[in-house]
Formats: C-alpha cells, sequence, structure tokens
C-alpha cells in the first residue's frame, strides 16, 4: 500500500511538472508583440494566449479575425511558436519583462528575420486623447513611390476612436486593419504569418488624409494619401488577364501533392464547370480566397462543378513548395487537386511555362472558369477577402452567379 501511495505522488508531480511545462497560468491571457524596424516604426500586434487540454494555444487578431495557433513548444525557457501557414514561425525565450526573440519568414530569395519583443497587456495602440476626426467611410487612396502612384480604396468603420478597416487595390485587399484614431494620428496595424504591416497618417479634417505611410515588413516603406469619395471606384485594366488571339481553352498537367500526374484533359473534368485557380502558399489573399473555394466546393460538388489549383512557389524546391501547400490543404479541408507547376512566382517566364493561352499573370490569386466544354468563359484578377465585407459578399454573388449560369448550358 505504501508503495502505491508513493507512486501516485510521483505520478502526481511529474504530471504538475509536465503541465506547467505545457501551459504556463502565468502567460494566459492578451498579449501585445512588437516587430523592431531599424527605423523604428515597429509593427504592433495581439494574441490571446490561452489553453486547450493543457497544451498551450495562441490566438492572433485581427479586427474580426482570430488565428489559431497550436504547434507551440515550450522548452524551459524558449518558446517556439509555428505558424499555421507560410514559411512563418516564432523563436523566442521567456525573460522577466515577457517574451524576446525573433519572427522568421521563408522568402523568394532569402529569409527574413526581425526581432520581436512580447508582454502583457491586450491594448495595440496607447489610446491617447479622444479623435479629432470621424473618418468612417470609403476613401480614395494613392500609395505613392517616386514619380508614380498606385491606386486604392481605404474603407474604414470607426467606434469613438477605434478604427478598422482595409485597403483593396485592382487585385485584392489588405486584409484585416485594426488602430485606432488619437488626436489628428491615424495608426492601423495588422500581422497573420505572412502580412506584418503598419499604417501612419495625419487627419487633416474629415475629407483629407495626408503624410500617410505604409509600412511592411522589415524595410519596405511607401507614402499614401486619401480623399474621401463615397463613390470611388477602381481602374481594371492593369490587371487584366486575358485569352491569347486564336485560344479557347487550357492545355496543361502538373503533379498533385500525392505526386500523381493531374491533367486538365483528364476524365473527372469533363463535362463539369471548371474553376482553375492561380495561387501561391505564400499568399495571404490566396488563403482567403481557399478557405472561399474549399467550402463552396464541398457543397456544390455534386452539382457538376471541379476545382483545381495551380500553385507557383517561391521555390522549385518540390518538398519545400509540398510542406507548404500541404498546410493549406489541411487547414481548409481542400477536397479538390492542388498542383505545383514547378515555376516559381518570380519566374519572369510563368505563363509561357505553365498557361501559354494566356497573357502574362500578373496577380495572385487569379482564377480562370471554364465551361462545360472546357473553354475559358472567364478570367478573374484578384480577390476582395472577408475583411472588405460587402465587397466580399458582392465576389461572392458574382461567382455564384456565373457558375450557375453556366451549369444552366448544356
Amino acid at each position: 500500500m505504501r508503495s502505491i501511495t508513493c507512486l501516485l505522488i510521483l505520478l502526481f508531480i511529474v504530471s504538475g511538472s509536465f503541465a506547467q511545462k505545457t501551459a504556463n497560468p502565468s502567460a494566459v491571457g492578451w498579449w501585445r508583440g512588437l516587430l523592431h524596424r531599424e527605423d523604428g516604426h515597429n509593427i504592433v500586434f495581439n494574441f490571446e494566449w490561452t489553453t486547450d487540454k493543457g497544451k498551450p494555444v495562441w490566438f492572433f487578431r485581427n479586427a474580426a479575425e482570430r488565428i489559431r495557433v497550436t504547434d507551440i513548444q515550450l522548452k524551459k525557457d524558449s518558446v517556439i511558436v509555428q505558424m499555421p501557414l507560410f514559411e512563418s514561425q516564432f523563436r523566442l525565450k521567456k525573460s522577466a519583462n515577457g517574451l524576446t526573440g525573433n519572427w522568421i519568414k521563408g522568402g523568394a530569395v532569402k529569409t527574413q528575420v526581425m526581432p520581436v519583443t512580447a508582454s502583457r497587456g491586450g491594448q495595440r495602440f496607447d489610446t491617447g486623447t479622444d479623435a479629432f476626426f470621424d473618418i468612417h467611410g470609403r476613401w480614395s487612396a494613392k500609395f505613392i513611390t517616386g514619380d508614380t502612384y498606385s491606386p486604392a480604396i481605404a474603407e474604414f468603420t470607426q467606434h469613438i476612436n477605434y478604427v478598422t478597416g482595409t485597403f483593396l487595390n485592382p487585385t485584392g485587399d489588405y486584409r484585416y486593419l485594426e488602430g485606432l484614431v488619437s488626436d489628428d494620428s491615424l495608426k492601423l496595424s495588422c500581422f497573420d504569418g505572412s502580412h506584418a504591416y503598419l499604417f501612419t497618417a495625419k487627419i487633416e479634417d474629415n475629407h483629407t488624409i495626408r503624410k500617410g505611410w505604409f509600412y511592411a515588413g522589415a524595410v519596405h516603406k511607401e507614402e499614401w494619401v486619401a480623399e474621401k469619395n463615397d463613390t470611388a471606384t477602381l481602374p481594371s485594366d492593369d490587371a487584366a488577364m486575358y485569352l491569347r488571339p486564336g485560344e479557347e481553352k487550357l492545355h496543361f498537367s502538373f503533379k498533385d501533392l500525392e505526386g500523381k500526374t493531374v491533367s486538365i484533359n483528364d476524365e473527372r473534368f469533363k463535362n463539369k464547370v471548371v474553376v482553375v485557380q492561380l495561387m501561391g502558399s505564400w499568399c495571404p489573399n490566396c488563403m482567403d480566397e481557399t478557405a472561399f473555394l474549399s467550402d463552396y466546393y464541398n457543397r456544390n460538388r455534386q452539382r457538376g462543378i471541379e476545382i483545381v489549383s495551380l500553385a507557383y512557389e517561391y521555390s522549385t524546391d518540390r518538398n519545400r513548395s509540398l510542406k507548404t501547400l500541404k498546410k493549406f490543404q489541411q487547414r481548409f479541408n481542400v477536397q479538390y487537386p492542388m498542383l505545383i507547376t514547378g515555376v516559381t512566382v518570380a519566374d519572369s517566364l510563368r505563363t509561357e511555362k505553365t498557361l501559354p493561352e494566356l497573357t502574362p499573370i500578373k496577380f495572385f490569386p487569379s482564377s480562370v472558369v471554364l465551361d462545360k466544354q472546357g473553354r475559358v468563359r472567364k478570367l478573374d484578377t484578384g480577390f476582395n477577402g472577408p475583411g472588405t465585407g460587402e465587397h466580399y459578399l458582392e465576389y461572392k454573388r458574382e461567382f455564384e452567379d456565373t457558375i450557375n449560369r453556366l451549369l444552366r448550358e448544356n
């Protein structure tokens, strides 16, 4: 009996020690992180540290978005966090002030490393004083580089001084942004494992934003300005993709994630309406589009619909591409084929090598819709994700209208 009692005590001590390693109760709650840039314009983000069955779980917050992260290793004073998508991770150390370490993200040419610190507290930016202005609504914006500019639309929602919103350009959006207006200053940021953005600006009045700066990652910096405009629109010609003269069908075959060759001429695609998704596992907007397409396919595949994605990755290393694409496949329960083109997104001849029937693929994601005879009926560049609100709903309506119309054709 005494030996059994001792064994139970030992098991209690071991299990208690294990629980401490997997989930430190003092860490639970909201945290504020800083990605440190050399110019001092640090990118702010928030995450909530929780537990699930004794194991640590983080939720990264961007406005209405919550990104759940479960691949977290706690070893003594080390915290290693693998983001669920992209080639992205945190390697951190516990300290008296919180966490310190690096954010590491794979890229097409080199791996990006940014110093990071994090401390307890959920407030993204210091509240400061009340907002002098209300920027709620639609704005015509410009991102300025030297003597050239890129058009965009900014849409903001403001409650007292708390602000959420996004920027839309001809090919997509900047996803979920969160921040505030204090006095005449605007600050917004987001972090999703790929995007690491900070926006700052001065608000001249309820109709004019000036001295705006956009900071992305470790070094990128770009000026921006905006004017209130409820009817602002975006040009589409610069983003457009077309069939080349004399072409009406696509002809491609690539290997899927299991190594099987899949061709658009395979039996599974015959007499079906087919959506060809052009994407990459490095692309946050592709993440949003994949979530939409996977859900749509799983609900509608029995109606005579097929989807196939063509991945243009950072590297021609198949194993590297496979690792990140399988994260997409598992995260969004993708049941349609995901094919690795073997051509990098940075390849200037990516279109000629993969889909020579098309004019250059300029942006990701893009999509091509084929009718039941395999003819190209619609080419769509970009994607307005859920962070764009009504624009996302409009995109879904147009997508479903197109598919329904083609399904009705003989």
